[in-house]
């Protein structure tokens, strides 16, 4: 079983799902876009994530204004409205008879192209919606051990560079830093901003502990986490000490705890980085209260 912050429970019903394309419920099996469609040409869209707790999709408005900003900031027409889009996912979900421990993935492309390059004018039509909603819970034996992390060559970039905020398909600097990760021995990448402090990691927002205080990045040049959002938020409603700021490689490595945020994991402990064990292994107590903190708040959700 693939370990890392995107592993997950294997479940034989996501053989048989119903996908939505473009306004249709079509079988997994049978779930195609064009090979002429600018996700596929050039990585051209949006996307976003979703969990389903309870019959509900956890904290909608905020993803649905970061998938909306995302797509306003590279100029691609959705063509559906907020409340259209939140009932393609009900319908996506309502179709395969699905109420919790979902996952949901909505991919927004720019659409057909006349032919394959970079020039949006040549965009025939629509955008290209598509919904996968999968039975998927996070692997248990992930939270349990911890992620290995592997800090990569590869810089998180500047806003005017490619802004990492924008939920983009066009994710090939943090595959190949997921890939230096794999290849040496680890789970994720820690990946460093353009001035060598902690930013991110490639598919989650990075936090240490330090003396009781949780530090995470700036937000200058990392992921627009809600997750990492709601985390500070609770910190700080909880009076747990949350400092956003810069921090280095040599303070990671001497600090007492830390997790990365995903939509997908929520909170999951760290217990190395580049080979060094981080504290006394993962999952310390601030970790976990955080962890059973924001669990409280994904089950309000769904109430």
């Amino acid at each position: 079983m693939v370990q890392g912050s995107q592993g997950f429970v294997e479940d034989p019903r996501n053989d048989r799902v119903l996908l939505y394309v473009n306004g249709d419920m079509v079988p997994r099996r049978d779930a195609t876009v064009s090979v002429f469609d600018a996700g596929f040409v050039l990585g051209d869209g949006v996307w976003e994530g979703f969990r389903l707790v309870r019959g509900k999709v956890a904290f909608l408005d905020r993803h649905l204004d970061r998938l909306y900003e995302g797509a306003a900031a590279i100029d691609l027409d959705i063509g559906m409205d907020r409340m259209a889009l939140a009932g393609a996912l009900y319908r996506t979900v309502t179709a395969n008879d699905m109420q919790d421990g979902v996952h949901i993935r909505l991919m927004v492309t720019r659409g057909l192209k006349r032919t394959p390059n970079q020039d949006p004018r040549y965009t025939v039509g629509a955008a290209t919606v598509v919904i996968v909603a999968e039975w998927k819970e996070p692997n248990p034996e992930v939270k349990k051990k911890g992620l290995r992390l592997f800090t990569s060559t590869i810089r998180t970039t500047p806003p005017d560079m490619f802004d990492m905020r924008i939920n983009s398909h066009s994710r090939l600097p943090l595959i190949t830093a997921l890939i230096q990760a794999l290849k040496a021995g680890a789970d994720e990448a820690l990946m460093l901003d353009p001035h060598g402090f902690v930013a991110s990691c490639n598919a989650t927002n990075f936090f240490i502990v330090r003396r009781g205080e949780v530090w995470t990045s700036t937000g200058r040049f990392s992921f627009n986490g809600i997750t990492r959002a709601n985390v500070i938020a609770l910190a700080e409603a909880n009076g747990i000490p949350m400092l956003q700021k810069d921090f280095t490689l040599a303070e990671v490595a001497t600090a007492d705890e830390a997790f990365v945020t995903g939509t997908f994991g929520g909170v999951t402990p760290v217990s190395a980085v580049d080979g060094r064990v981080i504290g006394g292994g993962p999952g310390g107590p601030v970790t976990q209260r955080l962890d059973a903190l924001y669990r409280d708040l994904l089950a309000a959700e769904g109430a």
